[in-house]
């Protein structure tokens, strides 16, 4: 299998081992996941269904950050315990991503589980020398970490607008660097508090998934990933903290999924402009939904439009054609060379279409994408 790499910038083999272990980022769960996150979930989801068909283990680890500025803000409008939000919100995610038949994660920790484990990550990297703190805040300085900058490959003037973008405050007057980034800092009177020797607060967003990841899958994983819009800063910042602290490369390999928009605007929590799978799937089938996503290369963005779901549907219908008339043929093969391809999915499809028109059998090519007949 070969597979686009974000931080080298080509299509490389995919080098792994029996085990083969992925971290995905999963959702902050203040508000119900569109029809954005459902792609990069199904990504992921095929490409652990591509492993799993090679005889792999995969261990695949997506976390649910449970506690940062935009889950506490959403329960402080709403008069709500964060913990209860995140909870509520976690239903409707998990009934969402089993409607289009994502397969279960090998993991799915919560921030809040690792505030030990994020301790001491945060002690680590001091002393490493590669952090310091101000006024019970603890800043990781990038300029220690002469690689910071090599996933995502932004300059600088973009880094501080997105970092402006993403929450990263960087006309925050304590920072050595406006770059720089926040590990530890207090919480506010109604924010929750854990106990640190920094003061009393509460984490960073980076430095979670940093923590969960080294706890649960080690010091090296073999793909890690999420949506496109991660890769500076959150992804950036996790390499610096963790390398800093493990000396070992923390990932192999970096998978990076396109974004959705509606009506010409990336789908956001914070536009509304969202289209969710329960919906969709009210008015049609779960595996016409699956289909209209896999129509997409994951590396591309693009638009939700209506008429996917009528053409998905129709495509079911004639793959289906084939369960009591169609005969053998190669299209499981060319199922998995199109996979094999940087997860081709519309390869796939197409070549599935072609069996089918022909009268061949597709199911068992079919099963392979996650498609059941």
């Amino acid at each position: 299998m070969k597979l686009y790499d974000s931080a080298r910038g080509g299509i490389y083999p995919l080098n792994v081992g029996p085990v083969v272990t992925m971290y995905t980022c999963g959702i902050t769960p203040y508000d119900a996941a569109h029809l954005g996150h459902a792609f990069v979930y199904l990504s992921f989801d095929v490409l652990t269904r591509r492993l799993l068909d090679e005889g792999h283990e995969v261990r695949c680890v997506r976390n649910v950050t449970d506690v940062d500025d935009d889950m506490l803000r959403k329960a402080r409008e709403l008069g709500v315990n964060y913990l209860d939000l995140a909870a509520q919100e976690m239903v409707t995610f998990e009934r969402d991503m089993k409607l289009i038949n994502l397969l279960a994660v090998y993991s799915e920790p919560r921030a809040t589980s690792a505030i030990p484990e994020i301790l001491t990550l945060i002690g680590r990297t001091i002393e490493k020398g590669m952090a310091y703190e101000v006024d019970g805040r603890v800043y990781f300085e990038v300029s220690k970490f002469p690689r910071f900058g090599n996933v995502s490959h932004v300059s600088r003037d973009d880094m501080l607008d997105l970092a402006a973008i993403h929450g990263g405050r960087p006309d925050d007057p304590n920072k050595r660097d406006p770059l720089d980034f926040v590990l530890w800092q207090p919480s506010l009177d109604d924010e929750p508090a854990w106990e640190s020797r920094w003061g009393p607060g509460r984490p960073g967003w980076h430095i979670e998934c940093s923590a969960l990841a080294l706890r649960e899958l080690g010091e090296t994983v073999d793909v890690h990933g999420g949506g496109r819009d991660l890769a500076f800063p959150h992804h950036e910042c996790e390499v610096a903290q963790s390398e800093s602290v493990t000396g070992a490369q923390f990932v192999k390999h970096w998978m990076h999924v396109g974004l959705v928009a509606l009506d010409g605007i990336k789908m956001s929590k914070s536009l509304g402009n969202l289209v969710f799978v329960h919906e969709l799937v009210s008015r049609s089938e779960s595996a016409a939904v699956r289909l209209a996503l896999l129509d997409h290369h994951y590396r591309e963005d693009w638009e939700w439009r209506e008429e996917l779901l009528s053409r998905a549907q129709s495509r079911l219908a004639t793959w289906r054609s084939t369960l009591t008339t169609g005969r053998m043929s190669s299209v499981l093969e060319d199922v998995r060379g199109a996979l094999d391809d940087d997860l081709d999915t519309p390869g796939a499809l197409r070549a599935i279409d072609a069996a089918a028109h022909a009268g061949s059998s597709v199911a068992s090519a079919a099963s392979v994408l996650g498609v059941t007949l």
